[in-house]
C-alpha cells in the first residue's frame, strides 16, 4: 500500500489515477494521522511539501516516532524554486525529496518501487 498526503486535489488525482492504471492500492489522505497508530503499515509515503492544510516536516516527524512506520519510505515533492523547502524537509526525515515535476514524470516508476534508484539521484539534487 501507498500513502499520499496531498491537499492538491490535482496531485491527489494524478497519483490516484496512475495507481488505478498501474494496479496497485493508494490511499489519498489529507491528515497523517489517518496513518500513524493504526493498522496500515505502507511502503511508502508520499508528502506535498507545500501543502497548506497540514505541516509536511511534522508527517516525518510523526512517521518516525511511529514504530511500526519507521522503516516506511517518505518521500517529499515541491515546487523547484523551493530549495529551502528541500532542505527542510531532508533535515526533517525524508528519504526522497525531488521537484513535483519530476515527481509528475516519475510516478509511474516510484509507484512500481523505483523509488531507491530514484534517491540516488534525486538526492544529488541542490539543497
Amino acid at each position: 500500500m501507498i500513502v499520499a498526503v496531498v491537499d492538491d486535489m490535482f496531485f491527489a488525482a494524478k497519483i490516484r489515477g496512475t495507481a488505478e492504471q498501474l494496479g496497485m492500492p493508494v490511499k489519498i489522505v489529507k491528515d497523517i494521522k489517518k496513518i500513524v497508530g493504526n493498522e496500515l503499515a505502507p511502503r511508502l509515503i508520499i508528502v506535498d511539501l507545500q501543502a497548506a492544510r497540514f505541516d509536511p516536516f511534522s508527517v516525518a516527524t510523526e512517521v518516525k516516532a511511529d514504530a511500526r512506520l519507521r522503516e516506511t519510505k517518505l518521500l517529499g515533492f515541491f515546487s523547484h524554486v523551493e530549495n529551502e523547502l528541500a532542505r527542510r524537509a531532508r533535515a526533517s526525515g525524508f528519504d526522497v525529496v525531488m521537484p513535483r515535476s519530476v515527481f509528475a514524470r516519475r510516478l509511474p516508476e516510484i509507484l512500481r518501487g523505483g523509488l531507491d534508484a530514484e534517491a540516488a539521484r534525486s538526492n544529488d539534487a541542490p539543497a
